[in-house]
């Protein structure tokens, strides 16, 4: 299967060129067709090459074979980690695909065959991403990924909003992948070697860490954790999700920020794990602390909106914290809990921003308060939502729930709490929206002072309001779900993962008294927390506690860049007491 690893990047390129190419001639029904037939074929490529992973496959794109143990060329590396992510990209591409058949309103200036051909060449740069063993080529491939994902969520340029938000996310990515290229820069120098392997090896060669290491270190690791929308990095997801259209959306939380966190992972496991490198302990100390407080001010900040679409952003952001806090473990276990996790978030956070995609283009908001009872006619729809909800929340057996387990076993009672409380006031928060847009629950809210941008006054996405919701737009969420579902469901699913991520075959992942006990609790609590919220006085002005909080998402991107900085520092200096004492 070597061979075929280099098609899972090239197909996709070819068939954006493709469209990019004949994109004005086709008619539209022809180019988005095409699209969905290239990334479904590319699905089925990246599944076959998950199968068929064990032994790793390994391709040297153009035959550039390293001499003499070194090499200068474009290596593939097909493990199990890397093909399940790329399998993962490539089926949600194609749901995505299917979810926007004929679904924007495309003006004059712009081919039909745009769309399709920007999700084909950001399936190419996730793809090779997920699949690079060379540190510059990862760096090159997210570039790709990330450009294009700036052009998608600019993609109606003629809103100012939508250039605002995709202007944030370019400069603060852009700022993130000059780190990472510096941190890049100072490995080469100390090494010699782009691939990741053979930095690790000539890092340990070399000796114990020093400030070189540190510095490479906490430089590559901010622009992987700014894609992964980790705090202190996080503040372009709210503003880009805000704009971007709901396919896109479904990209960015479902994959590419899941996609920074694996290029953390992968980065610290192949080039610093080493005695050359960071300690464990200290990098672990540097991940828990920062997804700790990711968690909890994305919990916090995911209660407190009303616009649909910014609530589920600010949610991405704390189970983002709570991925890499469990990664921070550095154990086998914990990191192939986090994989199950990601597996089932992916086609839960997806489904849900497919529901509020209805709810835009069937009532021209995603104001929680405007909306009020208006979508009692969707049930299927507010069923659906309330199931994502659910999924969020970590209740049996959806994989988030079984992640959700075995990364609490691992972490002990804190981890237990963490989890448990983040995940209810998420699910809450969304359970909050579906009791009264789906369900009319509850006395109809009122405007109150200091609400953050209310998600009224929005424009359709679609030719216009939908009278009549497509059936493709309810049988992809409903089919995200069913994979949430059976990530929890298939014990040979969870035993691959746990195998793919080194963990014991005597104690592969699986459901335990416990784990079921914390994932009913979080789905009660979440549903209390939903009640309580929807029985509370309309109109209530926000805890003053929370606006120092409110107020530091300012939106200015002076004042994320300048946390960008502190983020940086944090790394290094979190990781600073191995690289002194170790």
């Amino acid at each position: 299967m070597n061979q075929l690893l280099p098609l899972a990047v090239a197909l996709p390129l070819l068939g954006a060129a493709a469209l990019v190419a004949a994109g004005r001639r086709l008619p539209r029904i022809v180019a988005e067709s095409v699209g969905c037939a290239v990334a479904a074929a590319t699905a089925g490529l990246t599944i076959a090459l998950l199968l068929d992973s064990s032994p790793d496959a390994v391709a040297w794109v153009g035959g550039w074979h390293p001499v003499g143990g070194e090499g200068v060329g474009i290596e593939l590396v097909g493990d199990g980690p890397g093909t399940g992510l790329a399998a993962l990209v490539s089926v949600l591409v194609v749901a995505v695909l299917v979810y926007s058949w004929r679904y924007f309103d495309e003006p004059p200036h712009r081919h039909a065959g745009s769309f399709p051909a920007l999700v084909l060449l950001f399936q190419a740069g996730m793809c090779g991403f997920a699949l690079t063993g060379d540190l510059f080529n990862a760096f090159v491939f997210f570039e790709l990924m990330s450009v294009v994902a700036y052009a998608l969520t600019g993609y109606r340029v003629e809103e100012k909003k939508a250039v605002q938000g995709a202007l944030t996310f370019g400069v603060l990515n852009s700022l993130g992948a000059y780190a990472t290229l510096t941190g890049i820069v100072l490995l080469y120098a100390r090494t010699g070697e782009l691939n990741m392997r053979r930095i690790g090896q000539q890092l340990d060669a070399h000796g114990g860490p020093d400030a070189l290491v540190l510095a490479a270190f906490a430089l590559v690791l901010t622009g992987l954790l700014v894609k992964a929308a980790a705090l202190p990095f996080h503040f372009w997801l709210p503003d880009a999700h805000a704009v971007a259209p709901t396919p896109v959306c479904m990209l960015l939380s479902g994959v590419m920020v899941e996609l920074g966190l694996y290029g953390a992972w992968r980065v610290y496991a192949t080039v610093f794990a080493g005695p050359g490198g960071v300690p464990a302990p200290d990098a672990g100390r540097a991940f828990v602390v920062l997804g700790t407080l990711g968690a909890l001010v994305g919990a916090l900040m995911c209660w407190q909106q009303r616009h649909i679409k910014r609530l589920l952003a600010y949610s991405t952001v704390a189970h983002t914290g709570l991925f890499l806090a469990g990664l921070g473990l550095m154990e086998p276990g914990s990191t192939g809990g986090v994989a199950l996790y990601v597996l089932g978030h992916a086609g839960a956070k997806a489904a849900l921003f497919a529901c509020t995609g209805i709810l835009l283009d069937r009532y021209a908001g995603v104001d929680e308060h405007e909306l009020h009872g208006r979508a009692k006619e969707l049930r299927v729809v507010g069923i659906l939502f309330v199931m994502g909800a659910l999924a969020l929340a970590g209740l049996p057996p959806f994989g988030t729930g079984l992640g959700k387990s075995v990364t609490e076993e691992a972490g002990g009672t804190g981890f237990s709490v963490l989890f448990v409380a983040v995940s209810a006031v998420t699910a809450g928060a969304v359970l909050r929206v579906a009791a009264r847009v789906f369900f009319g629950l509850g006395p109809r809210p009122a405007d109150g002072p200091g609400q953050e941008t209310d998600g009224g006054g929005e424009e359709p996405e679609t030719a216009g309001p939908l009278g009549r919701v497509p059936v493709t737009m309810i049988a992809v969420p409903a089919f995200l779900l069913a994979g949430s579902l059976t990530t929890g469901l298939v014990p040979g699913l969870a035993r691959a993962v746990g195998r793919a991520f080194g963990a014991e075959p005597q104690h592969p992942p699986h459901w335990t008294p416990t784990g079921l006990l914390l994932g009913v609790a979080s789905a009660a609590l979440g549903a209390g927390l939903a009640w309580a919220a929807i029985q509370s006085p309309p109109g209530r002005e926000p805890h003053a506690w929370m606006r120092p909080l409110r107020r530091l998402h300012s939106g200015h991107i002076g004042d994320y860049v300048a946390w960008l900085l502190v983020g940086t520092a944090l790394l290094g200096g979190l990781a600073l007491p191995g690289v002194l004492f170790g």
